[in-house]
């Protein structure tokens, strides 16, 4: 019973774990293992020599915990339904299919131009809609028929698809971002911000490992056909349009800086795209043929979301908006979207309402079982359990992130994004803290980290998505009428082990490279090198007080008291002095004292 009550934490954990292999469901798996553990902590309390500090009235803090500030009145995850929302209805509006059918045009004359267009619309829709069963689905439908139709190896069609759909885990605003910041008691702009790089970073490292395939075996990943291009040529075109769109946004910066101050910039960006997209729908509508038809498409295509991704994180970075105010204007810019397209309806609004709602539920259920699992754990010191076993690891700061990377990385194989962040991230954060590890830094790192667990085989979920949208019987293309092979699942999967190497080269990129991350932080000025000077007045004392004769001494002594001034020197006098107070003896400390 002893060596029961003085490692119960241990066992608890391991217990967890049993629970959620056997696949009894998070959030009960949670509770129950909270419960079970708080009963048998209090009857083993007189056994464990201090280490358990349960007892039955500490159940009364779980409707605290439940409807106070960590869940149910937790204003910072509101912003993971309003996310949520805009991302369906993005995905509902038939955003992701213009946008790879025109980024497939632009990159189509070179080798792997329809990967380049994958990566690229993934990233803008990572930007913009945060969610990944979204941008999986949606690529896998649109691009993978095209790229099977081309020629493209179907292990790389199928592992560029699905790590691009991935990049809504780390590009902001991500919803796994949203609950790091939360579970580690940091600010999602912070937590944005810190993200923003790596995960432009990872971007590019998916786009140059393309780049290699493309020359070392172009046969994988060949270029479009000329009769595909049916947008035509206008490259020119488009790089003219640009430099025109930039020539404007620098004079009307000039123009409004005066006015404006910081914020000209800005101000002067949105004049210059706003001119360029008026100037295309013109241009496609009157026939003035200004510009080529790709530059037209282009210009048309990409602006709205790149508005909406300002819309949503240029006002969160600017401190204008908060990211659950950036969320809700967020959806509101989806909605209008979709309505300009003519994809707005009463059932697109039920399935994304639906949807939503379904998520949301989700999260709150883990939510409330992790705070009854907390509650135990932190009765029988698990807290303490875990930070001395990580603050142990040989190695200091870097072997501690080592470590726990390596722990992560393990258990997403078995675990969601969500069950990480609200099981693991909780009892690694006080170890971290106490490391003097930046927790931005830190949830980042995580955050990178967690994005293999879509990626996994044999259990990652942006597989699972695309399996449900690849083909997997033979088919008749309905363009060229040939007979198209179907995408195996050992093909998904060995198309994503390239790119879940890619992601584990990001962590260690984030860990060597902590710059990338900490570039959220204001620059802190020391005090130290505060110069103070105090502008002088011409007739004004250093003090600020005039001289008595109206000018300055020459020689920098004491001017001469003009008639009528008082003199400054003394202490004020009101009347007559009061009679002087006879002078108290001095008490004699030799003696006791006397209350006489």
């Amino acid at each position: 019973m002893e060596f029961i009550a003085q490692n119960m934490a241990p066992i608890m954990f391991a217990s967890l774990i049993i629970f959620l292999l056997i696949g009894y469901p998070v959030a009960f798996s949670l509770a129950a293992n909270g419960l079970m553990f708080f009963f048998i902590g209090v009857l083993l309390s007189p056994y464990s020599g201090g280490s358990i500090n349960l007892a039955w009235p500490l159940l009364h803090a779980l409707p605290d915990n439940f409807y106070g500030s960590r869940v149910m009145s937790n204003d910072t995850l509101l912003a993971i339904p309003f996310f949520t929302f805009m991302g369906i209805v993005l995905e509902r509006s038939g955003m992701a299919e213009d946008l790879l059918d025109t980024i497939g045009q632009l990159f189509g004359p070179i080798r792997g131009g329809l990967a380049y267009a994958v990566i690229f619309v993934g990233a803008l829709l990572a930007a913009t809609t945060g969610v990944v069963a979204a941008s999986v689905i949606a690529m896998g439908l649109i691009s993978l028929p095209i790229m099977l139709r081309y020629g493209y190896d179907r292990r790389l069609a199928a592992g560029v698809i699905a790590a691009s759909g991935t990049l809504a885990q780390i590009i902001p605003p991500s919803l796994v971002l949203i609950v790091l910041a939360d579970q580690l008691g940091r600010s999602v702009g912070d937590m944005y911000a810190g993200a923003l790089i790596p995960g432009l970073v990872l971007t590019g490292l998916y786009a140059l490992y393309i780049l290699i395939v493309s020359i070392f075996r172009p046969k994988m990943a060949p270029a479009l056909p000329l009769e595909a291009r049916t947008l035509g040529h206008g490259v020119l075109s488009l790089l003219v349009a640009l430099l025109v769109a930039v020539a404007i946004s620098y004079a009307a910066y000039r123009y409004l800086a005066p006015a404006h101050g910081d914020n000209a910039d800005i101000l002067g960006a949105t004049v210059g795209v706003l001119f360029i997209y008026i100037v295309a729908i013109a241009d496609k509508r009157l026939n003035f043929n200004m510009m080529s038809r790709l530059a037209q498409q282009v210009v048309i295509v990409l602006i709205p979301p790149l508005a909406l991704i300002f819309l949503v994180l240029g006002t969160i970075f600017l401190g204008i908006a908060t990211p659950t105010e950036g969320g809700a204007m967020g959806s509101v810019g989806a909605l209008i979207m979709a309505a300009a397209k003519g994809r707005l309806s009463l059932d697109v609004i039920k399935q994304a309402l639906t949807s939503t709602t379904r998520l949301s539920s989700f999260v709150l259920f883990i939510l409330i079982g992790a705070r009854v699992f907390s509650l135990t754990f932190y009765g029988v010191n698990g807290h303490i359990w875990v930070e001395h076993l990580l603050t142990s690891l040989p190695g200091g700061e870097v072997g501690f992130l080592i470590g726990v990377n390596i722990l992560v990385f393990f258990l997403a194989f078995f675990l969601d994004f969500f069950e990480l962040a609200f099981i693991i991230v909780p009892l690694l954060a006080p170890a971290a803290d106490k490391l003097g590890i930046d927790l931005i830094w830190f949830g980042v790192l995580l955050g990178v980290n967690m994005q293999t667990s879509f990626m996994h085989p044999p259990f990652g979920f942006a597989l699972f998505y695309l399996r449900s949208v690849a083909a997997r019987v033979p088919y008749l293309d309905r363009l060229t009428g040939k007979q198209i092979a179907p995408v195996t699942t050992g093909q998904i999967y060995w198309g994503a082990v390239p790119f879940v190497l890619i992601q584990v080269v990001m962590i260690g990129l984030t860990i060597a490279f902590p710059q990338m991350v900490m570039r959220y932080k204001a620059t802190v000025t020391d005090p130290g090198t505060i110069d103070y000077k105090v502008p002088e007045v011409p007739g004004l004392s250093p003090l600020g007080t005039p001289p008595a004769g109206g000018t300055a001494p020459a020689n920098g002594g004491s001017a001469p008291a003009a008639p009528g001034t008082p003199d400054l020197s003394q202490p004020p006098s009101f009347g007559d002095a009061p009679p002087a107070k006879p002078a108290t003896p001095a008490p004699d400390l030799s003696q006791p004292p006397s209350f006489n």
